[in-house]
């Protein structure tokens, strides 16, 4: 089975490393600069988990890129999604499926119609990793895992198959047969974590300790759930509660990556993470004014950074 990894950021990096040291066909799609740098250093994972250099990884750039892949592992931004499609296109066959672990739901509208319902699997993944000075990728904890699986929730040949080669890697894999619904509840947590770290501009232990911290942040974490009800994707009342206690767990240091793009002057995924929901609530008339004002928020960051 070959496997094309679209970047070799931090989570591309990351899970595509891991199945390439345990021997998996795995190439990366690059941008020259990237290219050089994996050429001179190798692959470089720090984990707690073990530490691995992959020397000189296969890599391909999108201008030479005419082989056809059986998976596409897709990772980038959402506001990288139309450049990605175009690096990796010529690399879609008749019989290859793509694995997108973007947050969100939008780009499973976006790929369909670029390749057609049947190539695009869903998929997310849970782990807290970056691209340290070094530009290498750092595990920040032992917490890993990657889901994927038929949007219709049929277990396929194509999915077992997939399954086998990521199992050896040893990072979590798992499929699932409500992939979607899982898909929406991350997002439901997502969007609440980002929209009230962002629009505090604090972790949820110091929003926890302020006057009306913990409501304001049940009421997001309403707002959000009310969407993905609405739009027949109620999140399940275990998981509900599980993240209604990371949302306010007193003292906690955790943050959105958003507010952490924000903090470095880097884009965010206002649109495809907030402003989704917004529309979605717009179209079911659900009510979501504290998810406005975190949009707001986040396009006017948009507009300092010009």
């Amino acid at each position: 089975m070959r496997i094309l990894v679209v970047g070799a950021g931090a989570i591309g990096g990351y899970f595509g490393g891991r199945m390439l040291q345990h021997g998996a066909d795995v190439t990366f799609l690059v941008r020259p600069k990237r290219a050089v740098e994996l050429a001179n250093a190798g692959l470089v994972i720090k984990s707690p988990l073990g530490d691995v250099t992959l020397k000189t990884p296969p890599t391909v750039q999108a201008d030479t890129l005419r082989d056809k892949f059986d998976v596409v592992l897709l990772s980038c931004k959402a506001f990288d999604l139309d450049d990605a499609i175009k690096s990796f296109a010529p690399a879609v066959g008749r019989d290859s499926a793509i694995i997108p672990l973007l947050n969100g739901m939008r780009h499973l509208e976006t790929l369909d119609a670029r390749f057609g319902h049947d190539r695009v699997l869903g998929g997310l993944c849970a782990i807290a990793v970056t691209l340290n000075e070094k530009r290498e990728v750092v595990q920040l904890q032992p917490m890993q895992s990657l889901t994927f699986g038929e949007r219709d929730g049929a277990m396929s040949d194509r999915v077992r198959a997939i399954a086998e080669v990521m199992d050896k890697a040893d990072f979590g894999a798992k499929t699932s047969d409500s992939i979607v619904l899982e898909m929406w509840e991350k997002w439901v947590f997502l969007a609440s974590l980002a929209a009230v770290t962002c629009l505090m501009r604090a972790s949820v232990g110091h929003i926890m300790a302020s006057p009306g911290g913990k409501d304001f942040i049940l009421g997001m974490l309403d707002e959000c759930s009310a969407v993905a009800s609405a739009e027949g994707h109620a999140p399940r009342a275990p998981y509900l509660e599980r993240i209604r206690g990371m949302l306010t767990a007193e003292g906690s240091q955790m943050t959105a990556s958003m507010f952490r793009d924000i903090k470095a002057g880097a884009p965010v995924e206002a649109d495809h993470v907030v402003g989704d929901l917004i529309a979605r609530a717009d179209a079911a008339k659900v009510p979501v004014p504290k998810l406005r004002a975190a949009y707001t928020h986040l396009k006017a960051y948009e507009k300092t950074r010009g």
